[in-house]
């Protein structure tokens, strides 16, 4: 996820210089034994409440009809989003008011996620491997960079329905959403986790498993979770949600949160976007972009983030690169130039660091801003595309229009 901004010259990849600890596995296996101490399992009752599914306003609501004044919600809030305390457990609620603590122990539940590993890739990036309360598992990445800047990228889905050809996660079909509480908690963990080793948890990428605005309820309430000043306090151009295209939702995402929006766009040509995105034959690029054009009208001083997945011989050519260029005239924008991960089982292939950096000129030279976006955590498939793990389910492979049939 580290980006350089490039508008002119020739560069290689930016790296991030970062000083690892002595054995980040050994300090990993001590986070999660120092969180076993919280004995409540992420297991929810259906009975009780679990109070990271609600907003502030909703928390104040259910502790009144309990008979609780909102001022104690507020400091219940706090603990769970605040004051780098990340509660994960009843015991760890500090400074409320015995009744209401009590009143919470026996009707509200606080951890929605179990850790069940965490991977450390040799860049320092570490995979967060959780189990929900049904057995299902998914992934959240944490990647420090140099200057200050943590980001953690947060999973919507369980597995993904969109079927990008290019994607590991994809291959997994959609197993379900995750509740508001599931995304947000990735949040809370990762600050709770390394706040300490890397800084402050900067940013939120809803880059993980899944198409966020396929589960754009739990999503956009998640966002206003993460951005809420009395909580998480994420500044909301700091949180990003990413998508395929999905129009409507798009337009609805655009109007209700003032957190970032980034679009997978990945080809210049109905053709091509057809094949690698099957979502495109519903929404194609002229319907998504046309939209992007009149929704960014009227929301002013705002700019969409393209992320473009350079895939050696389908979508890297000049022609591309020139083709890209109109396609996003008079969209406020950025361009997110990203290496294609290989994984178990693909047969596309990444671009060269060359072929990318010409393709970077030709955008710079339009006067595009251009970022490039290095492989982060690859070793431990933690990077872009490679999150999940295949079970049984297998869906179709797309056929590749017959000139690119070589390049696939």
């Amino acid at each position: 996820m580290s980006v350089v901004c490039i508008v002119g010259g020739l560069i290689p990849f930016a790296t991030s210089s970062l000083t690892l600890p002595a054995d980040p596995d050994r300090c990993s296996r001590r986070l999660i034994s120092s969180l076993a101490i919280c004995s409540e399992s992420g297991s929810l009752s259906r009975s009780r409440t679990m109070l990271k599914e609600m907003s502030l306003a909703e928390l104040q609501k259910w502790a009144q009809s309990n008979g609780f004044r909102p001022g104690q919600a507020l400091m219940l809030w706090k603990c769970l989003y605040g004051n780098n305390g990340w509660a994960h457990c009843h015991d760890e609620l500090t400074g409320l008011n015995k009744d209401f603590k009590k009143m919470l122990t026996e009707n509200a539940d606080i951890k929605a996620l179990s850790i069940k590993d965490i991977l450390t890739a040799l860049d320092g990036t570490r995979k967060i491997l959780f189990t929900l309360d049904d057995g299902l598992v998914i992934e959240t990445v944490v990647i420090p960079c140099s200057g200050g800047r943590t980001t953690v990228c947060v999973s919507s889905q369980v597995g993904c329905a969109m079927n990008c050809q290019f994607c590991y996660t994809g291959r997994m079909g959609l197993k379900r959403n995750l509740r508001t509480s599931e995304i947000v908690e990735q949040a809370v963990f990762a600050r709770k986790l390394f706040s300490t080793e890397f800084g402050s948890v900067t940013n939120v990428v809803f880059m993980g498993m899944g198409e966020p605005l396929h589960n754009i309820d739990n999503v956009i309430k998640a966002a206003a979770i993460m951005v809420d000043e009395q909580g998480l306090h994420f500044s909301p151009r700091k949180v990003t949600v990413s998508t395929s295209g999905l129009v409507p939702q798009l337009k609805r995402f655009l109007k209700e949160s003032n957190c970032a929006l980034a679009v997978s766009l990945n080809a210049t040509t109905d053709e091509i976007r057809n094949w690698i995105m099957p979502i495109n034959r519903k929404y194609n690029l002229r319907l998504l972009l046309d939209t992007l054009r009149m929704e960014l009208r009227i929301k002013h001083k705002y700019k969409v983030l393209f992320e473009y997945v350079m895939l050696q011989g389908v979508n890297d050519s000049i022609d591309d690169a020139r083709r890209l260029v109109e396609l996003v005239r008079d969209i406020p924008c950025k361009i997110n130039l990203i290496s294609f991960n290989p994984h178990r089982g693909s047969t596309f292939k990444p671009t060269s660091e060359e072929n990318i950096i010409g393709f970077r000129n030709v955008l710079a030279e339009a006067g595009c801003v251009v970022l490039l976006r290095p492989s982060r955590g690859d070793d431990q498939m933690a990077a872009c595309g490679q999150l999940g793990e295949p079970g049984e389910f297998r869906p179709p492979v797309l056929r590749a229009p017959p000139r690119f049939r070589m390049a696939a």
